[in-house]
């Protein structure tokens, strides 16, 4: 005699029967379907062993179900957004939203797209070309120009400011002196050729000095220490008719009291203040 085989909730016979197993026990197909099938999403409905069961997340929907709330399209094998629990095509999702615009081509940033942002804008990858060879600059280096951009080479071919002394391009940093730009390697002292950038200098004739070269070739010097006025570190200086002195210089010839400030007489080569000057007239008499 053959062994009992039966749905385990119904104990319908199952001999030529259709059945499904459910961890090694039999149920007929109606049994299943009110047992297991899960509740679709959409509609409420029963999705039965027969039917195409899709799902996202914690939800289950029939394959028919499973589609964007606005436009009804079919989002089985399609990209899709879920925004506030409603699925929605990728079409009707980029629609609905406020997206940024390309600066070149007025297009919608959507998710997903390539893009570049520099200064407050937004450009689509292929649209954020060169002004002078037109290409795609991509990942390369870059050089703004006013509203322009420039690949590197081009940048250095068109628009760079060129070196006052060696004459190529100079691309950053550098120094400028009198509406003129130098590589800090180019720009030099007119004496010695040391470099000046970084450096204290100053000029004569329009030539740039280091301070040494300007205090030995062109500073005027010192009537009291004889030592060359070159505006640096010695602070300001006094000069009266062909003479210079540096402030602390500018004393009396006899007592050495400080004149800043305070009348003083001069005396052929030397300068005197009141009170020597009127001891000086008194022998003279």
């Amino acid at each position: 005699m053959s062994e009992k085989f039966s749905c385990k909730h119904c104990s319908q016979p199952l001999h030529g029967c259709k059945y499904i197993q459910v961890e090694a026990t039999p149920h007929c197909i109606t049994c299943y379907d009110l047992l297991f099938s899960n509740t679709c999403h959409e509609c409420r409905g029963a999705i039965s062993h027969n039917d195409k069961e899709l799902s996202y997340e914690d939800r289950f929907y029939h394959e028919l179900c499973f589609r964007c709330v606005r436009c009804e399209r079919s989002l089985a094998g399609e990209a899709f957004t879920c925004q506030d629990q409603a699925l929605l095509c990728s079409s009707c999702f980029c629609s609905s939203q406020v997206w940024s615009r390309c600066a070149a081509c007025d297009g919608a940033m959507t998710p997903g797209s390539r893009m570049l942002e520099y200064g407050g804008a937004a450009w689509h990858q292929t649209c954020f070309l060169c002004h002078g060879c037109q290409k795609p600059i991509g990942s390369e280096g870059f050089v703004p120009d006013s509203s322009r951009f420039y690949c590197v080479p081009c940048y250095e071919r068109q628009v760079a400011p060129r070196c006052s002394r060696c004459n190529k391009a100079l691309t950053k940093g550098g120094v400028t002196y009198r509406d003129q730009v130098w590589h800090k390697d180019c720009f030099l002292c007119s004496g010695c050729r040391a470099p000046l950038a970084n450096q204290p200098f100053t000029s004569q004739e329009e030539s740039p000095f280091c301070i040494t070269c300007f205090s030995n070739l062109h500073a005027k010097k010192c009537s009291g220490c004889h030592a060359p006025i070159t505006g640096f570190g010695d602070g300001k200086y006094v000069s009266f008719e062909e003479r210079q002195w540096h402030q602390p210089c500018f004393k009396c010839s006899r007592c050495s009291v400080s004149l800043l400030g305070s009348g003083f007489y001069p005396d052929r080569d030397q300068i005197l203040c009141k009170d020597c000057n009127t001891e000086e007239e008194e022998e003279e008499d």
